[in-house]
Formats: structure tokens, C-alpha cells, sequence
């Protein structure tokens, strides 16, 4: 058994190889307390429905269990940041699916199926940038998910980072221009 107060002294790299050693539950409990609040506003963001979210921060805990013994993590926070996402933007797929079967039940006039055919084309899309962010290496999936989707500013992402502002930029610029090329080879 660690004690509390060495596990809250480690930094989030240490606390995972000392997971990936021990499978010490405390770890993780130390990990809730530091996230917790992050993981729960990120699917609030995307979930707007309270209990939902809820039930999601504690799903994406669950999968930190197996997640961290299974990935070699770099950036803890972003990970874990992708990770909720992922897993809210899974529910909502769902959600939408099942919606979508409602939908297909009614016979809609023609400018309603065009509405549910560019709603499908957004969510392909979306689908296909979130593979080709995915191609990038770690610096620049974390820049770029930093800068565009959460709406962070350079400063904000070098101190999130600990990158030179000059790497931020970098890392968008090149990262900006790869996906280009990614979302042109995936989309053929």
C-alpha cells in the first residue's frame, strides 16, 4: 500500500508506472480526484444532459482501468481528454442511430431526407477527422486539439504543453497542413 500522501506528491507519469506495477486502486482514485472535474465538464460539454455525463466520467474511469496497463501514455491530460470524447461522441452516435430509426419509420417529404442526407455527410466528415487527427504524431494531435477544439489560445497551449511558443506553432502549422493530406487520402 502507497500512502495518500506519496501518491498525491507523484506526478501523473510516475503514478502511472507505479499502476502499471502494483494495479494499486489508490492510484486511480488519485487520478479521479485530479480529473474528475475535467473529464465531467468534457461531457457535459458534449452529452448537455447532467446524468449522462455523470454516467459517462464514471464509464470513462472504468476504461482507465484496462487503459492504462494496455497504452504507452505521453501526455496523461490529452489522453485522457480523447479518451472522454471518444467516449461521448460514441453515445451520441448511438443516440443518433436509434433516432435516426425513429426517423426513417415516418414518411418525410423530400427536403426533410436532404436535410438527414448533409446531416449524414457532416458526421462522415467529422468521422474522418477525427481518423486523420488520429494519423498525427503527439505533438500535433495535442496542439491542434488543444488550439481548434478547445478553443485555447497559443499561450494557453504552451502552458497546458510546456512546448516553446514556437513549437505550438509549429506543431499547428505542420499539423494543420498533414491533415489536409490525410483527409484527402481518406476521403478517395
Amino acid at each position: 500500500m502507497i500512502q495518500k500522501n506519496n501518491i498525491s506528491s507523484l506526478s501523473d507519469e510516475e503514478l502511472i508506472i507505479r499502476y502499471k506495477k502494483s494495479n494499486n486502486q489508490e492510484i486511480i482514485g488519485e487520478l479521479y480526484t485530479r480529473y474528475s472535474h475535467l473529464v465531467y465538464g468534457v461531457c457535459l460539454k458534449y452529452l448537455k444532459n447532467v446524468p449522462e455525463a455523470k454516467d459517462t466520467l464514471m464509464h470513462v474511469f472504468e476504461k482507465l482501468i484496462v487503459g492504462l496497463k494496455k497504452y504507452d501514455i505521453s501526455f496523461f491530460k490529452s489522453w485522457l481528454y480523447q479518451l472522454a470524447k471518444n467516449e461521448c461522441l460514441m453515445k451520441l452516435r448511438k443516440k443518433s442511430k436509434t433516432h435516426f430509426q425513429e426517423i426513417e419509420q415516418y414518411d418525410w417529404e423530400d427536403n426533410t431526407q436532404d436535410e438527414i442526407k448533409e446531416k449524414e455527410e457532416k458526421e462522415e466528415e467529422l468521422q474522418l477527422l477525427e481518423k486523420a487527427i488520429d494519423k498525427l504524431n503527439d505533438k500535433q494531435k495535442v496542439c491542434i486539439e488543444l488550439f481548434y477544439l478547445k478553443k485555447m489560445s497559443y499561450q494557453e497551449v504552451v502552458n497546458q504543453t510546456n512546448f516553446t511558443l514556437k513549437e505550438v506553432k509549429s506543431a499547428i502549422q505542420n499539423g494543420k497542413r498533414k491533415l489536409k493530406i490525410i483527409m484527402e487520402e481518406l476521403s478517395v
